[in-house]
C-alpha cells in the first residue's frame, strides 16, 4: 500500500512520457500489439492490512521495455475523518500506477513473493484495457468506496481484467466452486495475530460464512492468481488456449506463509470456556473476592463485545459484521450484572431485576443453541457457543446459589 499522495505525480510522468519521448511510443499511446498485459501477485505481509496480499497489473510496451504496474491498494491515513470513516465502514481507496521496477523492489524488500502471469490478450484487449486504466488514474476517477468482500484492490483488478477480455473470466469463474467461506479465508489469513483472528471471527455475521464460487472468493490475490490458470480463451482460429500464457516467480515468499486451511477453533475456545467456568465455580467457593474479579470481567468483555457488534450493525456499512448471532452470547445486558455480581460476593442476593437480567441472558443461549442446530442456519459461531455456554451457565449457577445463601 503507498500513499495517495503520490497519486496525481504519477499520473503526471505517465502523461508527460508521450510528449517528452518523440523517438518512440511508451505505455501510454504504444498501439496494442506492442502491449503486454500480466497480473502480478504479491504475498502476504507482516502487518495486518497486508496479510490478505496484494496484486497489480503490469503493461508493458515491448518494443521501448517500459513497463507501469496498476493497483487498486493506494490509501491515505491523511485523508480528513479517515478512522471514522474506517470505523463506519466507508474507506476511500484510490488506483496508483508506478514504474514496475520499484513496485517489486519494495516488495523484495519486504521479502514478500511476486508471482507474475502474462496473459493472452489480443491487441485489441490490451490496448482497450490500458485505455482503461488510464482513463482510471485520473483524479476524478481514481476513488472508489473500498469492501473487504466484494470491492477491493483485487476484486478492482479482477474486474479490469474481465472487463477488457468481455466477460470471459467471470463467465467461468461463477461456475466453479469455492473452497472456503469469506469467515474461513479469514481466519486462515490472520492466524499469525491471534487476538486479531478471535475479534473478526467474533464479529463477523452469517454473511461471512455463505457459500462461495471461485468468482466471489477471487476477492483475495492468491485465489485470484489460482483461478485464472482455469480460464480458456478463443485462439482467433476457432479454438481455445489458456488466458495465462505464461507464469514466473520473480521473488520467493521469505515472509512467513499462511497455513493452507483455516484453524479449528472449536477445540481452543471450547476449553477456554470450562476452564472460565471451573475458575468461576472453584474462586466462588473458596476465594469470592477474586471470583467476583474474574467475573466482573467476563461480564465487562462480554458487554462491551456486545455493545460492539450492536454498533457494527445498526450504525456501519460494515455489512459482514450485520445480523450476528453472537450478540445472544455477548450483548449489553451484561453490564446489568456487574454490580449484582461484585455484591453476590459477599452473600447478597439478586435482585428482582438482576434476576430477570440473568433469566434474559439464559434465554438468549438457548435461542442461540437452537438456532445453530436448526437446518439453513448458516453462520458458523460453533467455537463461541462453545465458549459461551459454560462460562454463562457457571455464573448463573453461582449467583443463583448466592441468592438461596
Amino acid at each position: 500500500m503507498k500513499l495517495a499522495s503520490r497519486l496525481l505525480l504519477t499520473f503526471a510522468l505517465i502523461l508527460c512520457s508521450a510528449f517528452l519521448t518523440t523517438a518512440r511510443a511508451d505505455v501510454t499511446n504504444a498501439p496494442g500489439a506492442n502491449l503486454e498485459v500480466s497480473l502480478i501477485t504479491y504475498g502476504p505481509g507482516d502487518i495486518y492490512w497486508e496479510r490478505f496480499g496484494h496484486d497489480a497489473i503490469e503493461v508493458r510496451d515491448t518494443v521501448s521495455g517500459e513497463e507501469v504496474n496498476f493497483n487498486y491498494g493506494v490509501f491515505n491515513f491523511d485523508e480528513k475523518n479517515f478512522f471514522l470513516n474506517f470505523a463506519r465502514g466507508r474507506m476511500h481507496y484510490l488506483i496508483d500506477a508506478e514504474v514496475t521496477s520499484d513496485e517489486e523492489n519494495f516488495y523484495k524488500e519486504a521479502g514478500r513473493s511476486i508471482t507474475k502471469q502474462r496473459l493472452a490478450l489480443t491487441p485489441d484487449q490490451a490496448a482497450a484495457l490500458r485505455d482503461f486504466l488510464l482513463w482510471n488514474l485520473r483524479p476524478e476517477n481514481a476513488g472508489y468506496n473500498y469492501d473487504y468482500y466484494i470491492d477491493n484492490c483485487t476484486t478492482r483488478v479482477r474486474d479490469a481484467l474481465d472487463r477488457a477480455l468481455g466477460g470471459v473470466i467471470k463467465a467461468r469463474l461463477t461456475t466453479l466452486p469455492g473452497g472456503m467461506t469469506f469467515r474461513q479465508q479469514t481466519i486462515r489469513l490472520m492466524s499469525a495475530q491471534p487476538w486479531l483472528m478471535l475479534i473478526l471471527d467474533l464479529g463477523l455475521g452469517p454473511y461471512a460464512d455463505q457459500p462461495l464460487n471461485a468468482w466471489q472468493e477471487s476477492f483475495l490475490p492468491e485465489e485470484l492468481q489460482k483461478s485464472l490458470r482455469n480460464v480458456t480463451i478463443s485462439d482467433g482460429h476457432g479454438g481455445s488456449q489458456p488466458l495465462v500464457q505464461s507464469e514466473d516467480l520473480l521473488a520467493p515468499q521469505r515472509l512467513e506463509v499462511p497455513p493452507a486451511t483455516p484453524p479449528d477453533l472449536r477445540i481452543p475456545l471450547g476449553i477456554a470456556g470450562l476452564l472460565i467456568a471451573g475458575l468461576l465455580v472453584l474462586t466462588w467457593r473458596r476465594a469470592s473476592l477474586i471470583y467476583a474479579l474474574l467475573g466482573n470481567l467476563f461480564l465487562l468483555l462480554a458487554g462491551t463485545a456486545g455493545l460492539l457488534m450492536l454498533i457494527l450493525w445498526t450504525l456501519t456499512e460494515h455489512h459482514s459484521a450485520w445480523a450476528n448471532a453472537n450478540l445472544l452470547l455477548f450483548n449489553p445486558l451484561a453490564f446489568v450484572l456487574l454490580r449484582p455480581l461484585w455484591r453476590a460476593h459477599r452473600g447478597i442476593t439478586l435482585s428482582r431485576f438482576a434476576n430477570g437480567a440473568l433469566l434474559l441472558q439464559l434465554i438468549a443461549l438457548l435461542v442461540a443453541l437452537l438456532l445453530h442446530l436448526l437446518p439453513g442456519v448458516v453462520q458458523q459461531n460453533q467455537p463461541w457457543i462453545l465458549f459461551a455456554l459454560p462460562s454463562w451457565l457457571a455464573l448463573a449457577w453461582t449467583l443463583r446459589r448466592a441468592r438461596h445463601a
